[in-house]
């Protein structure tokens, strides 16, 4: 029988390449934080610090009913805005609103506090749970998904 050696497992070429780039990586994060680099902002943080307002903006509520359709109500009038029926092709609105409910759920939160939908000046979109805090900015999924929420704004908002 031979003996076993650990030094034949592995490359000496890899080894000295995987130790470069953990050097690089830690040589790149030395400079910006030496060097004070800002994290790129979010834009809920900039909107915030360039004291922006919403062009148009709806609280609503999700509410699964008992059929598999989604009640989405207006939590300031208390009206129905919209109903997604079951087998309806809204796959993106489900989609978010699953992530968002089991933030919630994760905090204890049931679904009375309102979202907020919210046009900004330079036509992004976004949504922000107003009870965790979390906001999606849904322009970045597209313009289908986009305009699956953009319809539940108020008709005079998006017509500009």
């Amino acid at each position: 029988m031979t003996a076993h050696s650990h030094a034949d497992m592995l490359p000496r070429g890899t080894l000295v390449t995987a130790a470069a780039l953990v050097l690089f990586a830690l040589g790149a994060v030395a400079i910006m934080r030496i060097a004070h680099v800002p994290a790129s902002a979010s834009p809920l943080a900039l909107r915030a610090a360039n004291h922006m307002v919403p062009v148009a903006s709806r609280n609503l509520r999700f509410i699964d009913r008992a059929d598999g359709a989604v009640l989405i109500e207006d939590a300031d009038s208390g009206g129905t805005a919209s109903v997604i029926a079951p087998g309806q092709q809204t796959g993106f609105i489900r989609g978010v609103m699953r992530g968002l409910a089991r933030e919630r759920r994760m905090h204890g939160i049931g679904n009375q506090p309102p979202f907020n939908l919210s046009l900004w000046r330079d036509g992004e979109l976004s949504l922000t749970d107003s009870a965790t805090g979390r906001s999606i900015e849904l322009t970045a999924f597209g313009s289908t998904n986009r305009a699956s929420f953009a319809v539940l704004l108020p008709q005079q908002a998006t017509a500009s």
